[in-house]
Formats: C-alpha cells, sequence, structure tokens
C-alpha cells in the first residue's frame, strides 16, 4: 500500500473492475524522509494495528514475478536483483513479516511465511511509450499474463514492474515517491498484489540512500532499487490488499522505518551494507517487527 518518496510516500491500494480499468481507492499523504514518530507504542498493538484482512501465508510461501520495462540490454539490474530475490526468502531480515499474521478457519493465527519464490520474469520493450500511468501498469501486468509470459497465480503471486532509467511514471515518480505497491482486480474476480519499482538512476538523490558509487553491488540503480523492492515486498505481504496490517495513520510496517538502516558495516572499497544474501551485501531499510511493543529491526530477534 506504500509508496516511497526518498522513497515514500503511500499511494495505497489499486483496484481495477477489468483488466481494462483502474480505481485508486486510497492516497495517502506524504510522510516526509524520515520513519514517522512511533517511539514509545502502546505494547498491546505493538503500534500497528490488524483490520481483518489476509495477509500473505500460502505454506509454499509467496512467488514473487518481474516484469522488465523498457531498455535493460548491458544493464547489470536484472542480474543483481534476480539474485536479491532468490536469496531474501528465509533470511532473519525477511522472518520480521512472519510476526504479521491473519487467522485460519479454526481463529488460530495464521502467520506470514518466510519464504519467498522466484517465479520467473517477462520483458516489455516499451509497448506503452515512456510515460506511465498507474493504469498502465496493470495493463502491461495484464499483457504479461495473456500472452503466457507469467503466469495468473492469485493464490501466491505478487508482481513487480520494474522501469528502465528512461521511463516515467506520471503519478509523482521521483518528486513524490520511488515506488508502491496495489492490488489489481481482475474481471474474473482474482486479485493480484502488483507494485513499481522504479529505476534509482533517474533521480539518484530522491531515489537511493547511496546516490553515487562505491554503493555494495556497485550499481546506483541496483541497490536503490533493491531498498525500494524490500520495503514494498514487506508490504505486500503483510497488507495485500490495505485491509490488514497498518497503524492509525495508514502506515506499514515498511512505512514505520523509512530510511532508517540500522547498524551498518563497510566493504572495502568503502561501500555501506547492512545485511548479506546468499554472497551478496545490500543496504536495505529495517522494518518494523510487530512484538514486544513493535521496533525497527534488521531481524525479528534484534
Amino acid at each position: 500500500m506504500i509508496r516511497l518518496v526518498k522513497c515514500s510516500i503511500l499511494i495505497a491500494v489499486l483496484s481495477i473492475t477489468s483488466w481494462a480499468q483502474m480505481k485508486v481507492v486510497e492516497r495517502m499523504p506524504v510522510i516526509g524522509h524520515n520513519a514517522p514518530a512511533t517511539s514509545n507504542p502502546p505494547p498491546q498493538n505493538n503500534g500497528i494495528q490488524y483490520h481483518g484482512g489476509p495477509v500473505m501465508n500460502d505454506p509454499h510461501g509467496t512467488n514473487v514475478y518481474f516484469i522488465w520495462y523498457g531498455d535493460w540490454s548491458n544493464s547489470p539490474v536484472p542480474a543483481i536483483l534476480t539474485n536479491f530475490i532468490k536469496n531474501i526468502g528465509g533470511t532473519a531480515y525477511f522472518n520480521i513479516n512472519s510476526s504479521y499474521y491473519d487467522y485460519d478457519k479454526e481463529g488460530e493465527k495464521d502467520p506470514v511465511v518466510n519464504r519467498i519464490n522466484y517465479g520467473g520474469s517477462s520483458t516489455d520493450n516499451y509497448s506503452l511509450g515512456t510515460s506511465l500511468s498507474d493504469q498502465n501498469l496493470v495493463d502491461i501486468l495484464a499483457s504479461a499474463i495473456s500472452s503466457g509470459k507469467l503466469p495468473n497465480d492469485p493464490k501466491q503471486g505478487a508482481y513487480f514492474v520494474l522501469t528502465s532509467a528512461d521511463v516515467q511514471e506520471t503519478s509523482g515518480f521521483c518528486t513524490v515517491y520511488c515506488a508502491f505497491h496495489g492490488y489489481d482486480l481482475e474481471s474474473n474476480g482474482g486479485m493480484l498484489p502488483i507494485g513499481f519499482i522504479g529505476n534509482s538512476d533517474q533521480c539518484p538523490s530522491a531515489c537511493t540512500q547511496l546516490p553515487h558509487l562505491p554503493t555494495p553491488n556497485n550499481s546506483v540503480a541496483a541497490d536503490g532499487m533493491a531498498n525500494m523492492l524490500a520495503h514494498e515486498l514487506s508490504e505486500t505481504v503483510t497488507d495485500p490488499f490495505g485491509t490488514a496490517w497498518y497503524d492509525q495513520n495508514f502506515n506499514e510496517n515498511g512505512d514505520l522505518c523509512l530510511w532508517t538502516f540500522g547498524k551498518t558495516k563497510a566493504l572495502p572499497d568503502g561501500a555501506l551494507y547492512n545485511v548479506k544474501f546468499g554472497r551478496r551485501p545490500w543496504l536495505i531499510q529495517q522494518i518494523w517487527v510487530n512484538a514486544r511493543g513493535g521496533y525497527c529491526a534488521l531481524a525479528f530477534d534484534e
């Protein structure tokens, strides 16, 4: 539900009644560059509240699909972010999201599963030009599914449109937000979570903590987009349709720790990082833990 503005404002939930129409059902105001004030939250609700809707807790995990929109030839970004998504599941970092839950048929808590499966990707070579609207994003997703490039996966799927640096998102990319998530309501009644991850190279001073080299993976775009993806993925699995977990100001678990990175370390070239997934280092924001009064962390047990 959140759009990042350096990154982050919450656009919240996008829904459409068919592949051809989109209705924006909620937009949230800019919350600034830093995390909102959440010190000393009431311990009975951990500073974030459950509103009755589903989380993504299929026992087999969440399947993440990428749509690479624009020109990605000779770019290191797809390989780096594919490595990121293949390795984030099962980590202490993503385990933070298992502190969020809905309820099963027996009334027992059913938490988000700490598992991410890379479901594959498709490419789209400017089918709708270099200036996109929010509606265009679901059109791009619809095309990828109807053409058979990606599966229709309403049970476990989360889809992200990632754009090359020459692509504009006209509702405020780089000036109001860097990324967002919402959902696409199909004509057949299934709901598909969808997110937008803008390219940090278009506005590095606005959309990445490290606007110039060195960065952990030697790419301003990839490292900036990895941070956005961590934010949006955590919010997608804990609040896919804007009906599950957010606070009284509609802040989700990524927003409550916006642009806070905790303890960092330096690589030999001076690039800062705070976690390692697989063999790569990353600098990604903290996520709000829904336990012990609530707190920002890079792992559930911090």
